[in-house]
Formats: C-alpha cells, sequence, structure tokens
C-alpha cells in the first residue's frame, strides 16, 4: 500500500485532510482507501486509514475507548468519500445505505446525494427513520436522485411532525419536478 501522508499537526477540515490524502495516493487510489474503512467489518483491518482519517479520535477507537464505538470508523470513510470520489466506491456507499448505525446510513445518503449515486429506495426506507435529522438526509438525497416512483415518500415528508424535515421534503419535491420535468 503507498504510505499514508502523515496527518498534519494542527487541526484542518476533513476536506483539507483528503487533499492531503489525493496529493499523495490519487484519487482513485483515497476513495479506495475510503471505501476500505467504510466498507470493513472491523476498523482494525485499516488501522493507518482509521488513524489518518480520525486522527486521536481513530487511535483512541482503535484501542477501545468506550468514547468511540466502531461505528465511526465507517463513518469518517463515507465522509472521505465527499470529497475523493471515484466510481469503484459506489458498492460500498449502497451497501452503507443498509448499516445498522444510523450515522453511517445517513453519511452515505448524503454521499449519494453528491455523487448522483441510485439511492432512492434505500432513501425512501431511511425517510422513516426515527430520527428527524436522518429523514431530512433522506428527503435532500431524494431530491438528488430519486425517481417519480419515489415523489409519494416525498410527498409524506411535507407532512412530517419535524420542521427540518418538511422543509426538506419542500426543497426536495421542487429539485425533483424541474429535475424530472415534471412541472
Amino acid at each position: 500500500m503507498d504510505r499514508l501522508p502523515a496527518p498534519p499537526a494542527e487541526r484542518v477540515t476533513p476536506r483539507e485532510l483528503l487533499g492531503l490524502l489525493e496529493a499523495r495516493v490519487g484519487t482513485a487510489r483515497a476513495a479506495a482507501l475510503c471505501a476500505g474503512v467504510l466498507g470493513a467489518a472491523d476498523p482494525h483491518e485499516h488501522a493507518e486509514m482509521v488513524v489518518f482519517l480520525g486522527g486521536p479520535a481513530g487511535e483512541a477507537l482503535l484501542a477501545g475507548s468506550p468514547s468511540w464505538q466502531e461505528y465511526w470508523a465507517p463513518v469518517w470513510g463515507a465522509r472521505g468519500l465527499l470529497y475523493v470520489w471515484d466510481e469503484s466506491a459506489a458498492p460500498a456507499v449502497l451497501a452503507g445505505l443498509r448499516h445498522d448505525a444510523w450515522r453511517v446510513a445517513e453519511m452515505c445518503l448524503k454521499v449519494s446525494a453528491r455523487h448522483g449515486l441510485a439511492c432512492g429506495d434505500e432513501a425512501v426506507r431511511l425517510a422513516g427513520h426515527d430520527l428527524p435529522r436522518v429523514r431530512a438526509t433522506a428527503m435532500r438525497a431524494l431530491g438528488a436522485c430519486g425517481d417519480t416512483e419515489h415523489l409519494d415518500a416525498v410527498r409524506a415528508g411535507l407532512e412530517d411532525e419535524a420542521e427540518e424535515v418538511r422543509r426538506a421534503a419542500a426543497r426536495a419535491l421542487e429539485r425533483m419536478e424541474s429535475r424530472l420535468d415534471l412541472r
């Protein structure tokens, strides 16, 4: 494996961190490394990358700290795919939509929306999640990549109990109507 760049001593944004990785190993390899962390059953399988993405939190996670659950590693892997992308990462992202941890599924919705992945059916399923933030993210994903068969779920979001979901559903419906030429 190509050696990862040393994490910067100062705190940087995820975008800056992934820019360092991309400059060192290239876009496709950087995306593959993130997808590997996202899809790994055990974060220790990708320990160097988990530490690169998570910094001290990644070290604590690998050491078994109760402050950091193992689901954080795939969240960090998915978040990396917001900033470095290669189509070969799509299967890991789509599989991540079915992850047991809501944070992983939510981040995979964001990645799917950003890169136009066909996530409509999983986004509809997540539109029924207990947490409003997941439902709102599902609405945003449907706005970006949903199709006509997903319109009913977005319309149902207009009646959600949470205002953030209703707002996201309204924007998603506008986006879908424009994108799918339904006006």
